[in-house]
C-alpha cells in the first residue's frame, strides 16, 4: 500500500487542507517537504478569512441593514444559515449573501460558489499585489496565544543583588531599536535602546542569539551621560516626550532628546560624541536614517540636524566629551561647551516656525511603492487640528495641511493607495474582483494617525494621492484615547488608554483581536492596587519587531515580529507563543538566597559575554569609522 507521502503534492494538500490548525501544525514535524505543504499559503489564508471578524462583521452589517434572511429565502431560494442549527459555516454564509440557493432547481454550480468565495476573499484580502506575506505567520498573529514578557529591570549603579529595593529601581524614559547588522533582517540581531532617568543609556535583547537570553540587558553605560553636570530638573529626561530617542543602525548613533539638548551616543563605545543646543525645549525627534537628516521638533519650531556632513570623532574627542561635568571647561572643549551655547550671539540656523506649539510626532514618509527608501515629504502631528505636510527640499514654507480635528499622539503609514469609498464597499463585500485590483493598483499612499477627538480614542487613515491633499477621513473610535499605533504584518496594532492592545484591519474599523498588557508588579511585593480593575499598565509607545519579509538567505522565518511596547517606566515584549514569557524577576537573585558556586560561574558567563558583546561593537565601530574616512563601505556586523 502507498504511503501518504507519495501522493501527488495537490492532492495531499488537498487531503490536509480539512484537518483543523490544531492538528495541522504537527504535520510540519514529518519531513521538510510535508512542514512546506503544510504551510501553504493558499489553505492559511482561507483558515484566516474563515476565523476572522470580518465575516462575522459582515453577518451583523447585513442584520444592521434590515436583510431579512426569511424574504431572501422566498425571493431566492436560499435558506439563510441557522447559527442555532450550527449551519452558520463559511459556505453556507457566501450562498446566502451571493444569492445562490442550497437546494433548489436554480443554478448552484460549484464553479459559481467557487467564484464567489474568490470574489468576498479578494474583498477581504489586506494584502497589496508587491506585499510579501506568509499566511501562516499571519494566522499566528491573528488566532495565536499571547504572552506578555517584562524585560530585565535596571537598577541604580552601586546598588548589590541583595540590597537591592524598590527604590532603587532606574525608570527608563523611551525606547527605540537598534539593528546592529546596520539594517533590519529577520535573522539578525535586535536591540532595544532606552535612556535611563539617571541619565544613562542602556541596550536590552529583543532577539537574537541565546533565546535564555532574550530581554536580558547587554550594557549600559555610566549614569549622567546624558546630562549637562549634575542632575537637576532643568536637565533631566522629560518624561513627558514620547518619542525621545531615535537610531540610525547604518551608523551605529542614538540621538536623545533631555530638555533643549540632543546628545548624540556611539552606541558601541557607548560615548557622547557630540551635543547641540536647540532654542527651545525638544518635544519630538524623527526616525534616523542615514539617507536624510534627522527632523528635530521643538515647541515652537522644526529643525533639520544633517549629522552626517560631520568627520568621524577622534577618540579623544570622544573621551573629553564624555567626561565634561558641567564645573569647569577645558579650553579645547569650550566649543562643546551647552551653557555658552545659550549666550551665543550667532544667528541660529534655518528652522521653520510653528503657528501653534506641540508638537509629538514627526513621520518621514516613504516612497510610494517602496518601503524601504524615504521621500521628501515629511508630516507633523501633535496637539493642534491639522497634520502639516512639509516638503524637505523646500523646507521654509509648509507644502499642505490634512485636517484632522484629533489631537495626535503617533503616525505610521503604509507605501500603498487607500479610497474611503473603496474600503466602505469591501467590507460589505460588494466590489467585483476587477474593482478591487483597480483599487489597489492605484498610485497612492495611506497617512495612518492616531489620538484623542472629543475624550474618544480616534484611528485615522488618509489616502495620499501625488497631487492634492485629503479630507477627514476618522475611522473609528475607542472609548479611551490611542497612544500609538504600527504596522504588524497585515494588521494595524494600537495601544490605547485602558491597557489594550488592539488589531484591526488595514481598513482601520474591523477589529481582528484585543489584548489586556497586565501588571508588571513582581508577585512577591505587589500593590494594593494591582488587583483593581483598570489598574494594569498601558502601552504609551509601541514597536514592531521586523518589518520585512523574507530573511537574508530568502527564506521566510515564522513567527518572528513582535512588540516591544514601552509602559512609561519598563519594557515589556508580546509574543506569540503557548510558552511563558520571561519576566524581570528571572534576572535577578532573592535577596534572601546566597549565590552558590554555579550561579556565580553563570554570572561570570553573562559578564564575559556582555564584554565580549561589547568589544565587538567597538571593532566594527572603529571599522565603520575607517571606512566613513576612506569614504568607502563598511562592512556588516560580525
Amino acid at each position: 500500500m502507498a504511503s501518504l507521502g507519495s501522493l501527488p503534492k495537490e492532492l495531499l494538500l488537498h487531503v490536509l487542507s480539512f484537518l483543523e490548525p490544531p492538528e495541522l501544525v504537527p504535520v510540519q514535524r514529518v519531513s521538510r517537504e510535508f512542514s512546506k505543504i503544510a504551510r501553504d499559503d493558499v489553505v492559511w489564508r482561507a483558515r484566516c478569512l474563515r476565523d476572522s471578524s470580518y465575516l462575522s462583521s459582515l453577518r451583523s452589517r447585513l442584520r444592521l441593514q434590515n436583510l431579512n434572511f426569511a424574504l431572501l429565502q422566498a425571493a431566492n431560494g436560499v435558506r439563510a444559515p441557522s447559527e442555532e442549527t450550527g449551519e452558520a459555516n463559511e459556505d453556507s454564509w457566501i450562498k446566502c449573501i451571493s444569492g445562490l440557493e442550497v437546494d433548489g432547481d436554480r443554478l448552484s454550480s460549484s464553479q459559481r460558489l467557487e467564484r464567489e468565495r474568490v470574489r468576498i476573499t479578494a474583498n477581504w484580502d489586506p494584502i497589496f499585489p508587491d506585499e510579501q506575506v506568509s499566511w501562516y505567520d499571519e494566522y499566528i498573529r491573528r488566532q495565536g496565544p499571547i504572552v506578555v514578557s517584562w524585560f530585565q529591570t535596571p537598577y541604580a549603579h552601586g546598588t548589590g543583588t541583595k540590597s537591592r529595593s524598590a527604590a532603587d529601581f532606574v525608570e527608563t524614559r523611551g525606547v527605540t531599536l537598534y539593528y546592529p547588522d546596520g539594517e533590519e533582517r529577520l535573522d539578525g540581531k535586535v536591540l532595544a535602546v532606552s535612556p535611563l532617568d539617571d541619565g544613562s543609556v542602556c541596550l536590552w535583547h529583543v532577539s537574537g542569539g541565546s533565546a535564555t537570553k532574550r530581554g536580558a540587558i547587554v550594557a549600559r553605560s555610566r549614569p549622567g551621560i546624558l546630562f549637562a553636570g549634575p542632575k537637576t530638573r532643568s536637565n533631566q529626561i522629560d518624561s513627558g516626550v514620547t518619542e525621545c530617542v531615535s537610531v540610525d543602525s547604518q551608523r551605529h548613533r542614538a540621538f536623545f532628546a533631555v530638555q533643549q539638548n540632543l546628545i548624540e551616543v556611539d552606541l558601541p563605545t557607548l560615548s557622547v560624541i557630540h551635543r547641540e543646543t536647540f532654542p527651545w525645549s525638544i518635544a519630538t525627534l524623527s526616525a534616523a536614517n542615514s539617507a536624510v537628516p534627522l527632523t528635530v521638533g521643538t515647541s515652537l519650531g522644526l529643525h533639520l540636524h544633517d549629522y552626517r556632513s560631520r568627520s568621524p570623532p577622534r577618540a579623544d574627542i570622544v573621551d573629553t566629551i564624555d567626561a565634561f561635568d558641567g564645573t569647569k571647561v577645558q579650553l579645547e572643549d569650550i566649543s562643546q561647551d551647552p551653557y555658552r551655547q545659550l549666550f551665543d550671539d550667532s544667528p541660529l540656523p534655518p528652522y521653520v516656525p510653528l503657528a501653534q506649539p506641540g508638537p509629538v510626532s514627526i513621520l518621514h514618509l516613504p516612497v510610494e511603492g517602496q518601503p524601504s527608501s524615504l521621500s521628501d515629504d515629511i508630516y507633523v502631528a501633535g496637539r493642534f487640528k491639522s497634520i502639516l505636510h512639509y516638503d524637505r527640499r523646500q523646507f521654509s514654507r509648509i507644502k499642505g495641511t490634512v485636517y484632522s480635528g484629533a489631537n495626535l499622539c503617533s503616525m505610521t503609514s503604509l507605501p500603498y493607495p487607500f479610497s474611503y469609498e473603496d474600503s466602505q464597499a469591501r467590507r460589505q463585500a460588494r466590489l467585483s474582483l476587477e474593482q478591487v485590483e483597480k483599487s489597489k493598483s492605484a498610485p497612492g499612499r495611506t497617512l495612518i494617525a492616531c489620538g484623542e477627538y472629543k475624550s474618544k480614542g480616534s484611528l485615522e487613515l488618509y489616502g495620499l494621492p501625488p497631487v492634492g491633499e485629503p479630507a477627514r477621513n476618522r475611522q473609528t473610535c475607542a472609548r479611551s484615547k490611542l497612544m500609538s499605533v504600527v504596522n504588524h504584518g497585515s494588521c494595524l496594532a494600537v495601544a490605547d488608554g485602558m491597557g489594550y492592545v488592539k488589531w484591526f484591519e488595514r481598513d482601520g474599523f474591523t477589529e481582528v483581536r484585543r489584548h489586556r498588557i497586565g501588571h508588571s508588579e513582581r508577585t512577591e511585593g505587589p500593590s494594593i492596587f494591582a488587583s483593581m480593575p483598570g489598574s494594569g499598565d498601558l502601552a504609551r509607545k509601541l514597536l514592531a519587531t521586523r518589518a520585512a519579509a523574507l530573511s537574508s538567505s530568502g527564506e521566510a522565518q515564522v513567527n518572528n515580529n513582535d512588540l516591544v511596547f514601552w509602559t512609561g517606566e519598563k519594557l515589556g515584549l508580546l509574543s506569540f507563543s503557548s510558552q511563558p514569557g520571561f519576566g524581570s524577576s528571572d534576572f535577578e537573585k532573592g535577596e534572601e538566597q546566597s549565590a552558590t558556586p554555579e550561579e556565580l560561574q553563570l554570572e561570570a558567563q553573562e559578564q564575559a559575554y556582555s564584554q565580549k558583546m561589547r568589544e565587538a561593537l567597538l571593532r566594527h565601530a572603529n571599522d565603520v569609522r575607517l571606512a566613513n574616512y576612506l569614504g568607502g563601505p563598511s562592512r556588516g556586523f560580525q
